[in-house]
């Protein structure tokens, strides 16, 4: 019988979320798998939703983040706002914690709502511009999109920068 070191057994824990995809059969393993983008891709869709954004006439940031809400790629065009880094990184984690876009969101949790007493919470913004992006039905990234006249223009921004890489992340 061969023996591991625990730093082999580590490098092998590390290393077995990326072997194979995760499948229903995979309910007896203690290892979960996952997909995540690649930076690069990451940050074609953040390029992509801000030049839609500038090509309708409005200065943004993009804000990707990891399908755990870390921040992946950010870029802001040379006259948004101060404050667009802190809202699209914001509305980025948003959509992927509660799994949902965030303007939706914004309608689930009305201040009179059941729901509202999310708004009290320190990192949501449940304010629109905030996209899941999804691949094979698993959440790999959320893009949050701010400077727009509208968090309705934010939207349709972000979702211009996650059609730029759907060719990609289609499998």
């Amino acid at each position: 019988m061969k023996r591991f070191t625990s730093a082999a057994l580590m490098a092998l824990a590390l290393a077995a979320p990326t072997f194979t995809p995760a499948t229903a059969q995979d309910e007896d393993s203690a290892f979960v798998t996952f997909q995540v983008l690649k930076p690069e891709v990451a940050l074609t869709a953040a390029v992509a939703a801000m030049e839609s954004c500038r090509d309708a006439g409005y200065q943004v940031g993009v804000m990707v983040v990891d399908r755990f809400g870390l921040p992946q790629a950010y870029v802001r065009d040379r006259y948004a706002g101060l404050h667009v880094f802190e809202t699209a990184r914001r509305k980025a984690w948003t959509a992927v914690s509660f799994r949902t876009d965030t303007m939706s969101l914004g309608e689930t949790t009305a201040p009179d709502g059941m729901m509202g007493a999310i708004r009290d919470l320190s990192e949501p913004l449940a304010l629109g511009g905030g996209l899941v992006i999804e691949a094979a039905g698993s959440i790999v990234a959320g893009i949050g999109v701010s400077g727009a006249p509208g968090p309705d223009l934010d939207a349709v921004c972000a979702e211009a920068g996650i059609d730029a890489i759907l060719d990609e992340i289609a499998f």
